[in-house]
């Protein structure tokens, strides 16, 4: 039998059932689910997109202003750091008027910064652009979230959970392809062009997409009660924080381990290797696609593994694969090694983050499943806006020496930066997760409710929502 504290992590409450019960849910969707599923992973993907092309051209970057690569990582830091502010603004905005078109004009937004990003001349015009696309960019997580998973099946939301965050991975990916490709002969200018496209067709596409049926069932609810939220917001928001401000910072704080872990691992990557392992600018994206494979995966399996073994223990697990294979990620030198190490490493981390888009929406307060999930998200993320920064100072005063072109070169030790960092973040989480509130399961579409929480009510609901759904695709 296992330990207590391990047994205690598993949900109490019996969710579990066969694979036949998803491949059944899997058939139930109506199209307008499936549509809202998949509009909502694009604009994640985008998201990503957007914001790795700094990370994958900080050397391309710090030649074009002449800064130093600590100089650069100041404009990741902004953009992490404003997310906050765009996640508040928006996702208040999606919460009092729907999912839809908030997440167009946030698209669109997004993809005029990003192309007037490839325009730029000086750094300070750059670092401005940056700091006005974390806005934009702040509204994108939560938006997407609560899209693409408030109408599925309870069965589904673990899954699709991993799927979704994996969208992020995908959108790096894509960035890294692109890098491998089209800025290695004609520069880093066209990753964000061609970053401003792709978001673009994204906003095209939400926006043939037709409105959550979750909302919409909300709103005719509320309009039956003779209630406005819209009129009403400020007030529920003050509320809401009196209530559960313990929930908050909870989510927070496993927001910012979460966000340490994946930025750590992440944002300095391709320069680690070819600062401090020698590698090439076309090796180094190779191993970066390479970990990125494993992030996909990671996300997957620890989604759906979520659904039948709990949230945090999901965390758990995975985080602690992380730690073991922190020597793969930085004690080798040559190329198969630690693209297997960056593989592992980001299996852990993704499968963490996998977990996370559900785990959120179900420990939401009801009126707030945009508000809350992105804002929790986005303070995490300014919490832990200084990671690459925090590791490129470590390596000026951190040195190694290896042979550079037939020559010793001292040069920063990122290796032993990342080992340190990504180690005590690791720790972090654990702990977090351990000592924290799950509320696995949570039939969350009967929030807004008279009977929440009862069975019977959940066919019900499920019923109206698919009667909204019928309409909506009407």
């Amino acid at each position: 039998m296992p330990p207590r504290f391990i047994r205690e992590l598993i949900p109490r409450r019996e969710t579990r059932g066969p694979l036949g019960a998803v491949v059944v849910s899997l058939k139930s969707l109506t199209w307008v689910q499936w549509a809202q599923f998949w509009s909502g992973w694009l604009a994640w993907t985008c998201d990503a997109i957007d914001f790795v092309a700094v990370s994958l051209t900080v050397p391309l970057l710090s030649e074009q202003f002449g800064k130093s690569t600590s100089a650069i990582t100041t404009a990741l830091t902004l953009t992490l750091l404003f997310r906050s502010v765009g996640a508040v603004i928006f996702g208040m905005i999606s919460d009092r008027f729907g999912r839809k078109w908030p997440l167009v004009v946030n698209l669109i937004l997004c993809c005029v910064l990003e192309l007037g990003t490839g325009f730029v001349n000086t750094f300070s015009q750059f670092l401005a652009l940056r700091a006005l696309f974390g806005i934009a960019m702040g509204g994108i997580w939560g938006l997407s979230s609560s899209s693409a998973l408030e109408n599925l099946p309870v069965e589904l939301r673990g899954l699709a959970s991993g799927i979704l965050q994996e969208g992020y991975i995908i959108g790096y990916i894509f960035a890294a392809v692109i890098n491998l490709t089209l800025v290695a002969q004609y520069g880093w200018r066209v990753l964000f062009w061609a970053g401003a496209g792709i978001t673009c067709v994204a906003a095209v596409i939400r926006a043939l997409v037709p409105e959550s049926p979750f909302f919409l069932r909300a709103k005719e609810q509320e309009k039956a009660k003779g209630t406005n939220t819209s009129q009403n917001f400020l007030r529920q928001t003050k509320e809401m924080l009196k209530l559960h401000w313990l929930l908050c910072i909870y989510a927070v704080l496993l927001m910012t381990g979460l966000n340490f872990l994946s930025h750590g691992s992440q944002d300095l990557y391709p320069t680690y290797l070819q600062t401090t392992k020698g590698f090439s600018a076309h090796n180094a994206t190779v191993a970066t696609i390479i970990g990125n494979c494993g992030a996909v995966i990671g996300g997957a399996i620890g989604g759906w593994a979520s659904q039948y073994i709990g949230r945090r223990l999901t965390i758990v697990f995975c985080v602690l694969l992380v730690g073991v294979f922190i020597p793969l990620w930085v004690l080798p030198s040559s190329f198969s090694a630690l693209s297997a190490g960056a593989f592992c490493i980001q299996l852990g981390v993704q499968g963490a983050w996998g977990v996370i888009p559900i785990q959120l929406a179900e420990m939401s307060p009801p009126a707030f499943r945009a508000t809350f999930p992105g804002v929790v998200y986005q303070l995490g993320n300014m919490v832990s806006a200084a990671s690459a920064q925090i590791e490129a100072t470590g390596g000026n005063n951190l040195k190694t020496t290896i042979m550079k072109d037939g020559v010793l070169t001292v040069v920063p030790d990122y290796a032993t930066v990342q080992a340190i960092f990504i180690g005590a973040v690791a720790a972090f989480v654990i702990v977090i997760a351990i000592i924290g509130p799950e509320n696995h399961g949570s039939h969350f579409e009967n929030a807004d409710a008279d009977a929440c929480g009862d069975e019977a009510m959940d066919h019900k609901s499920q019923t109206s929502c698919r009667e909204v759904d019928e309409k909506s695709s009407a």
